[in-house]
């Protein structure tokens, strides 16, 4: 068929759907429309082609590609529309309105190239349109930008998050997980918290725990089956004490991890706790635990309250099922505490324990009041090396590398755990882990939860851990276990 009866075919079989479009579309709104569309959707072309050949792009470089853009590229979808539909109403009101439109002639070599021009456009931005919200979305919930983008309110969690065991699992598999449900309230939730990050709202330090953060047993348990036997764990912890020799000793601990048996018995901490425990919290962060319901083996329950609850009346908060996040409750964005902190980095040798009273003199600095961040990081290593050089000038100069190493590791133990514009300090955040710095196992094992029957939580350390050697500072047990260390 001539190519001139087939256009001519074209323009008869389309007078009541192009026509008007056509004709009403012939207006700035939706000219503009057409302009953002199509100069948004080459740019996220661009875009996306340069992130395949290896462009990586920084958190406000990326809001702007992956969230802007794309709303750009939204709103000038709707402008086109929008203006036809301004027009339709202001011809009709004015009666101006056609009673046939004008003829839409495919011979004409304008509209000819300016309907293939459409036509491509369209084929092109309805998977482009796809593509930018499915990469919308996985920007949001990228590391990055939830580390980053939003620097001043998560600078501390971001900082303890990429130094944890966590580090390379994304933020969204512990917070959101898996589905559809949690993905939504997610986004609700975040929703919320940008408007209170751009109207400066978000308080300082941001509470923890969070209580709408979804069961471990749907995050944590992804990974980590506590139900299954893990037996005794070996820890070594070793500690330094505040003399000139920075004497060393080393605390020996079995720890009975259990869970669930061989012979299907529950032992240990994780089978004596997981979906046994309900608790009932007096304060927000789940620090004073007046009252507990533990189930017995077989089925019934025993309560277990505090004397102060039995007194003061009983707590305001729900009650809650004990679930990993309630020992572990810092398990990724975990904060140090000075000493703690200090004995890691000199186990590790990148604090010498040869500098003398490196120990006491690193915590002393670490407790000082600075200024700000920023101040902090030149006065504390200026101190420190001011120390050496006024009191040990022979090993300042013998022993220059090490102590430039150990003022670079108690700097960073500051950098990861003081943030004073969000009010963060030293044991802002509690870590129930254990009982060394915070209440931790204590809130329930500190011997003032008795039953109406007499019963009472069990206080014994070796119920929970064996202790094998306690600041010792040679533990026989070690040259046993390791002979030849």
């Amino acid at each position: 068929m001539p190519e001139e009866a087939r256009a001519s075919g074209l323009s008869g079989l389309l007078p009541n759907t192009l026509r008007p479009i056509f004709y009403l579309s012939n207006n700035l709104i939706s000219r503009l429309g057409v302009v953002l569309t199509t100069s948004s959707g080459v740019t996220l072309l661009l875009a996306y082609f340069s992130q395949i050949f290896g462009m990586v792009y920084n958190p406000y470089a990326g809001i702007i590609v992956f969230l802007l853009l794309p709303a750009v590229f939204v709103a000038g979808l709707l402008l086109i529309p929008l203006g036809i539909y301004r027009d339709f109403r202001r011809y009709r009101r004015r009666g101006t309105l056609p009673v046939t439109y004008p003829t839409i002639d495919f011979r004409d070599p304008r509209l000819k190239r300016t309907a293939r021009f459409v036509v491509m456009m369209t084929a092109l931005n309805v998977p482009l349109f796809v593509v930018a919200t499915y990469r919308g979305t996985m920007y949001m919930d990228s590391v990055q930008f939830c580390g980053q983008t939003c620097h001043r309110v998560m600078q501390p969690e971001y900082t303890a998050y990429q130094r944890s065991p966590h580090a390379r699992v994304a933020c969204i598999e512990c917070h959101i997980g898996p589905g559809a449900p949690w993905f939504v309230r997610s986004k609700i939730s975040g929703s919320y918290q940008l408007l209170a990050v751009t109207f400066n709202l978000y308080p300082r330090p941001i509470p923890t725990p969070v209580h709408n953060l979804r069961p471990a047993r749907e995050t944590c348990e992804a990974c980590h089956w506590p139900q299954k036997f893990s037996g005794d764990k070996l820890v070594v912890k070793t500690s330094f004490d505040n003399d000139e020799k920075n004497s060393a000793t080393k605390t020996v601990l079995l720890v009975h991890i259990g869970g669930r048996s061989p012979d299907r018995q529950l032992v240990g901490i994780h089978g004596r706790h997981l979906g046994l425990v309900t608790y009932v919290a007096a304060d927000d962060k789940r620090q004073v635990i007046p009252t507990i319901n533990y189930q017995n083996p077989d089925g019934s329950f025993t309560q277990f309250v505090s004397a102060e609850a039995a007194q003061n009346g009983s707590a305001r908060h729900e009650p809650r099922i004990m679930d990993c996040m309630d020992c572990h409750n810092r398990p990724t964005h975990t904060f140090d505490m000075p000493e703690s902190a200090v004995n890691r980095e000199m186990a590790t040798g990148r604090i010498s324990p040869s500098l003398p009273f490196v120990h006491k003199f690193s915590v002393e600095l670490l407790k000082r009041s600075y200024p700000s961040r920023l101040a902090a990081q030149t006065q504390l290593p200026e101190a420190f090396r001011a120390y050496y050089k006024a009191n040990y000038f022979s090993l300042y100069n013998s022993q220059r590398a090490q102590i430039e190493q150990a003022a670079a590791a108690v700097l960073d133990i500051y950098d990861g755990n003081i943030f004073p514009e969000m009010n963060i300090t030293w044991g802002t955040y509690p870590n129930n882990l254990g009982h060394a710095d915070f209440p931790g196992c204590f809130r329930c094992h500190d011997g003032n939860h008795k039953s109406k029957e007499g019963r009472e939580i069990t206080q014994d350390c070796n119920a929970c851990h064996s202790l094998l050697a306690m600041d010792d500072a040679d533990p026989k047990v070690l040259h046993e276990l390791y002979p030849s260390q």
